[in-house]
C-alpha cells in the first residue's frame, strides 16, 4: 500500500457507497479503489492533476471521473451516508469558519492580482490576505463534521450560519463572538427554546449574556477538525477553479476523518 492510500478498514466502509457496483445498473467499475486512491493522492499531496503518478492511470481520465462524481453529488452522498451511519452527538454543536488562500496558478488567476475580478459563484473573494475562500462548518460534540458551506473570503462568518443550523436541533450551540447576533440567536431558540447559547457577547452589547466557560472550552474541537482538514494540501491551499470541485475534496477529506 502506497502513502496516502485507503486502508483496508476504510475501504470496507466506502466500497458499498461507490458507483459501479455489481448490483448497479450499467457498467461495473473494477477500479473504484484505485480511482479513490488517485483522488486521495491529489488531495493529500496537493499536486497538479498532470503530476498524478502513472500507477493510477491516465490523469485526465481520473480528473474527468472526479469531476463527473462532483457534478452528480457522489462525494457528498458518500459523506452523508457515513455521517448517518455514525449518528452525530448533538448534545451540543460547534460552528466556525476558516479561510483558505486561493492559489495564483491556473486560468484567470494567472493574471496580476490587480487584474483579477473576484468571482462570487466560485466562492472566491478579496480579503485583507488576498484572494481567498471561507469554509463554514458545523461539528458535533465529538468534533465530527456535520455540515459545510463555502463563501468568498470577505464574507462575514455569520452569513451562512442560519443555513447551516437550519433544522439541526441540538441542546446547545458553541461559537465565537462573530456569531453574536440577535436575529441568529432568535432563530436558534425557535428551533429549540431550551437551547443553551454559548457565544461570547460583543463589546457593544449593553447587557452581556452569561457564558458557560467550561462548555466554551470545548470549541477547540472544531479548531482541531479544521487542522485535520488542512492536512489535505489541496484544501489548505485552494487550487480548484470551481466551488463544486473544492467542496468535493472537502467531502472526501471529511469522510476519511469520520473513519479515523
Amino acid at each position: 500500500m502506497h502513502r496516502y492510500e485507503l486502508t483496508p478498514e476504510q475501504w470496507k466502509h466506502i466500497q458499498p457507497l461507490c458507483a459501479g457496483k455489481a448490483s448497479d445498473v450499467g457498467r461495473t467499475a473494477r477500479d473504484n479503489r484505485l480511482f479513490i486512491n488517485a483522488v486521495l493522492f491529489i488531495a493529500r499531496s496537493g499536486c497538479a492533476w498532470r503530476d498524478l503518478p502513472e500507477r493510477y492511470g491516465k490523469w485526465n481520465s481520473v480528473y474527468q471521473r472526479f469531476n463527473r462524481w462532483a457534478k452528480q453529488g457522489r462525494w457528498e452522498a458518500i459523506f452523508q451516508t457515513l455521517r448517518q451511519n455514525d449518528a452525530p452527538d448533538l448534545d451540543w454543536a460547534m460552528l466556525d469558519t476558516t479561510r483558505h488562500s486561493r492559489s495564483s496558478t491556473g486560468g484567470r488567476a494567472e493574471k496580476k492580482a490587480s487584474d483579477y475580478t473576484p468571482c462570487p459563484e466560485a466562492c472566491i473573494g478579496r480579503s485583507r490576505g488576498g484572494l481567498s475562500t471561507k469554509i463554514h462548518a458545523v461539528v458535533d460534540a465529538l468534533g465530527n463534521p456535520i455540515r459545510f458551506g463555502l463563501s468568498s473570503g470577505q464574507t462575514a462568518d455569520i452569513r451562512l450560519a442560519s443555513t447551516l443550523m437550519h433544522g439541526l436541533k441540538c441542546k446547545a450551540i458553541v461559537a465565537d463572538k462573530a456569531y453574536d447576533c440577535n436575529a441568529f440567536i432568535a432563530e436558534l431558540l425557535k428551533l429549540n427554546p431550551d437551547m443553551t447559547i454559548v457565544i461570547p457577547s460583543k463589546r457593544n452589547r449593553r447587557f452581556a449574556r452569561t457564558l458557560n466557560k467550561e462548555l466554551y472550552k470545548d470549541r477547540n474541537k472544531i479548531e482541531r477538525f479544521f487542522n485535520c482538514l488542512k492536512h489535505y494540501r489541496r484544501i489548505a491551499t485552494r487550487y480548484d477553479k470551481t466551488a463544486r470541485n473544492f467542496l468535493a475534496f472537502i467531502f472526501l477529506a471529511s469522510s476519511l476523518i469520520l473513519l479515523l
